[in-house]
């Protein structure tokens, strides 16, 4: 299940807005209860979203999650920009090989 923030940020850019800012724009807190976080403050030009429009973003946060967690392994396995534009330098076929064989290995959804 994705995370309600991933929820709002889908829901929002389904609806026209790119960025959303947890701190002024949207604040969540946790209930007591232990059922999660909930919408405390909502505060874009948008209307706030019910459980069931939240619910309908499911899919595509949980593919945002999933190619997050991609983008993060790729980007230690590029290693140090500095180390690649060398690589580049050197050979460029070597480091277009070494690149494409990390894309190949963790594809996004």
């Amino acid at each position: 299940m994705a995370s309600k923030s991933n929820l709002i940020r889908e829901y929002c850019k389904a609806n026209g807005i790119s960025e959303v800012d947890f701190t002024k724009d949207v604040m969540l807190q946790d209930d007591s209860d232990g059922n999660g976080a909930y919408i405390k403050e909502w505060n874009l030009s948008i209307s706030q979203p019910t459980d069931a429009q939240l619910a309908e973003q499911e899919s595509a946060a949980n593919k945002e999650e999933a190619n997050s967690v991609v983008r993060s392994t790729r980007r230690t396995a590029y290693g140090d920009i500095g180390e690649q534009l060398d690589e580049i330098y050197k050979d460029i076929d070597s480091w277009k090989a070494r690149i494409k064989s990390i894309k190949d290995a963790n594809p996004k959804s």
